[in-house]
């Protein structure tokens, strides 16, 4: 409390705007939006200021997602907006964005309200030329393609086998894994030393470019890989800096360039002794397949065996143009007699074996031809089709009287069943019976006497309740 003009001391006074309003009762009605009505109602503000609009930046984070949506940023020095480009809308565009393409862009700002942000829904895209990263890019390539660094005639083979292989990545990467995978899958055994270094943001190419130079320096690796996975141009520039193009240059070993996707293009793979599309597929180049490399050893292993027995059979050839063909000709021919008898008595052997079996088929002709005279089975098979006959006719002869007993028999059953009394039940009479017999008589039947009651279907047992006679 604060004394009153005069300096007497007295009751407290109003020492704030809003204890004013409290005071004397001018406080403002409050106003509650939810958060989805807010961004309806900014939403609402962004489409009546910027219904239609051009701006002007740089592409980058372009990502093509499975509905068929453009998204990415446009981004200058110091600001950036995030845009989308729907299907319907850009199906109808003459080119294909890119990272790094200067371009003019119409459209309206959105709110996606799900996130709360805004976004430039765009419409239409019109390229003005290169942009920043890639004029960069375009005139590093150029100033690096003058200095002989890109020639075909200084790039270094790769070794066939390596043994020991440098990779340049980040630790942490996809990268590293499936390139471990690989080269463990192509080739068990294969020493392979990492370099951990940072792929992108500050302090990359400088630990990128030491890794290099490690590996040049100590002659440990007799390949190294130097890359990183697939991402945004920004991402990749790391490896389209000047000083990774001059350290990959001046490395003393050969170095493969594996830097994002097959369709992503740096420095590095211009002046790397081979680029690879992928990491995965430059840990596919620098090893064989260890299934093939067996293969040629046994194919080497067969060829070797084949030249062995070609040198075998060179120096039989000059033994026996030194005399051992004349002993060998007189022990063949020695041999060829011996054979030349044996021929002769097996030819022999076989004729006599002939002349028997000859004698014994026309034996055996002869007894056929007779019992062929004696066979009973024509008379049997006659037989048969006489019986088989008559038992038809038997068959017939009984066949007939049955049918016209059967019918008899049928036609007496119907009869009996038409004077049945259960046809009678069936109707829905009963037959009423006691002790004495059936009861035709409802007199016959006294009071609290048990009866009997057939029906069509089942039976009763009853007790009479009353008589003829009871009123």
């Amino acid at each position: 409390m604060v004394a009153q003009p005069g300096g007497r001391a007295g009751r407290a006074t109003i020492t704030s705007v809003e204890q004013f309003a409290l005071e004397f009762d001018l406080t403002p009605e409050r106003r509650i939006f939810s958060v989805s009505e807010l961004n309806a109602a900014i939403r609402a503000l962004l489409d009546a200021e910027f219904p239609d609009i051009w701006v002007s930046g740089e592409i980058s984070g372009l990502k093509l997602a499975t509905s068929g949506h453009y998204y990415f940023t446009l981004k200058e020095t110091d600001a950036q907006v995030p845009c989308v480009a729907y299907r319907s809308a850009h199906r109808y565009w003459k080119f294909k964005p890119r990272d790094g393409l200067a371009v003019l862009a119409r459209g309206r700002v959105d709110v996606y309200e799900t996130r709360g942000y805004y976004q430039l829904v765009v419409e239409l895209v019109e390229p003005r030329g290169l942009g920043a990263l890639q004029l960069a890019f375009e005139q590093l390539k150029k100033k690096l393609a003058a200095e002989g660094l890109f020639r075909a005639e200084r790039k270094r083979p790769l070794p066939r086998f390596p043994r020991r292989i440098g990779i340049v990545t980040s630790p942490k990467g996809a990268a590293i894994a499936d390139m471990i995978q690989i080269l463990s899958r192509r080739f068990p055994g294969v020493h392979v030393r990492l370099y951990p270094a940072r792929v992108q943001g500050e302090g990359a190419v400088e630990e990128v470019c030491r890794g290099i130079e490690y590996f040049s320096r100590s002659q440990w690796a007799e390949v190294v890989i130097v890359g990183r996975g697939g991402g945004s141009l920004e991402d990749l520039w790391t490896f389209n800096e000047e000083a990774v193009a001059r350290a990959i240059a001046a490395s003393a070993v050969p170095v493969v360039s594996a830097v994002g996707h097959e369709t992503d293009v740096t420095i590095a793979d211009f002046v790397a002794d081979q680029r690879a599309p992928t990491p995965s597929a430059a840990a596919e180049i620098v090893t064989p397949l260890a299934s093939d490399l067996m293969e040629r050893v046994a194919a080497a292993r067969l060829k070797c065996a084949q030249g062995m027995r070609y040198r075998l059979a060179m120096l039989e050839r000059r033994l026996r143009q030194r005399g051992v063909e004349r002993a060998m000709g007189l022990l063949q021919r020695r041999v060829g007699r011996g054979l030349q008898r044996v021929d002769d008595q097996e030819y022999r052997m076989k004729e006599r074996i002939r002349l028997a079996v000859d004698g014994r088929e026309r034996l055996r002709r002869g007894l056929e031809a007779r019992l062929r005279r004696f066979d009973v089975r024509p008379r049997l098979a006659a037989d048969r089709r006489r019986m088989e006959a008559a038992r038809a006719a038997a068959v017939e002869t009984v066949r007939v009287p049955l049918a016209r007993r059967r019918s008899r028999f049928e036609q007496l059953d119907a009869k009996l069943s038409q004077l049945s009394p259960l046809r009678i039940l069936e109707r829905g009479y009963a037959i009423v019976s006691n002790h004495a017999g059936i009861l035709k008589d409802a007199a016959e039947a006294t009071p609290h006497s048990r009866i009997h009651v057939r029906l069509a279907k089942g039976e009763l047992d009853a007790t009479v309740t009353k008589g003829p006679d009871a009123t």
